[in-house]
């Protein structure tokens, strides 16, 4: 069996890894909460100023270290959570750097910084972590505070997670995303930008709209489930219909492949031709169709006559 896999092919892991970024008070933790069935890593201990009723119904693990962190993964039960939220993403790896240099004295700097071989062993742990918490099954939320970065003339925000480090640890997630308010309208983009970084590679809308979930009294007005209904439900859906499509594709090239064979001269050939576009086609079926067609024309040593079809030699 070859590993070489066609597009339709390929196996999607149907979870989600973001990052949501933003300026302070936004509701970035709020939003992250608004994911399936959330289980709250409280890193920064900021879990009091998430207003209480979108608390209602979500455990949380107050963080005081990395070893903390590793336990629960580990050790309890996380069955019926489908969410791991991590607020804040910098902070946890403030307690990885930590947890690193605890273990080895010699990846620290006096200033409390990480060597460069530190930094390079943070970066493993992470990209095992994300590992670690896909083979789980669970979407994973990182929350980040922004910080102002002078690019030229411009400013832009970028997400304060990982420092120069930013760029290899977000390469191990499928979106990051800036969320800010004008006035009382807050939106959330997906889209990097000149003034934003963003990753986008569930194919969202570049700026979406989030409702506002509490009245001015910090009353509930709806349901907080704006990534679970906007974000998560669409991708998981995206992927089914790739599934679905795959199995279409390989049903009607089975019958090409099946047409082909019977293909035993020119009328066949032509007869053929003729009829290529009425298969229900899905994705590349049609290239392959044309190729499967050539092979056989080929073996045949009949050649295309422009104007008249194909022709014996």
């Amino acid at each position: 069996m070859t590993l070489i896999k066609k597009a339709n092919e390929l196996k999607i892991d149907a979870k989600i890894k973001a990052l949501l970024y933003g300026q302070a008070g936004v509701g970035k933790s709020t939003l992250a909460l608004s994911t399936p069935k959330p289980l709250l890593f409280d890193f920064d201990g900021g879990v009091h100023r998430i207003n209480y009723s979108h608390l209602d119904g979500v455990d949380t693990v107050q963080i005081e270290n990395y070893q903390n962190f590793i336990d629960v993964l580990d050790k309890e039960d996380l069955k019926p959570y489908e969410t791991l939220v991590i607020d804040t993403g910098g902070k946890l790896l403030d307690y990885m750097g930590e947890y690193i240099v605890k273990k080895n004295p010699k990846m620290g700097r006096a200033n409390g910084m990480l060597t460069l071989q530190g930094y390079g062993e943070r970066k493993a742990m992470f990209s095992a972590l994300i590992k670690k918490i896909s083979i789980m099954g669970k979407h994973l939320i990182f929350v980040a505070h922004r910080e102002t970065r002078q690019d030229g003339d411009d400013m832009r925000y970028v997400p304060l997670f990982g420092g120069s480090n930013y760029d290899s640890l977000v390469t191990e997630l499928d979106l990051v995303g800036y969320m800010e308010a004008v006035g009382r309208k807050r939106t959330i983009t997906f889209d990097p930008t000149s003034r934003n970084d963003g990753k986008n590679t569930c194919n969202l809308p570049s700026v979406m709209d989030v409702p506002t979930v509490l009245d001015e009294k910090g009353n509930p007005v709806m349901d907080n489930d704006f990534l679970t209904k906007q974000v998560i439900e669409p991708y998981i859906q995206r992927l089914k219909d790739r599934i679905v499509d795959g199995e279409k594709y390989k049903e009607v090239v089975s019958l090409i492949k099946s047409d082909v064979e019977a293909i035993v001269d020119a009328d066949t050939a032509n007869d053929f031709v003729s009829r290529i576009d009425d298969y229900d086609h899905v994705g590349s079926s049609k290239e392959m169709a044309r190729t499967l067609l050539k092979g056989k024309t080929d073996s045949l040593k009949l050649n295309w006559v422009k104007g008249k079809g194909y022709e014996a030699v």
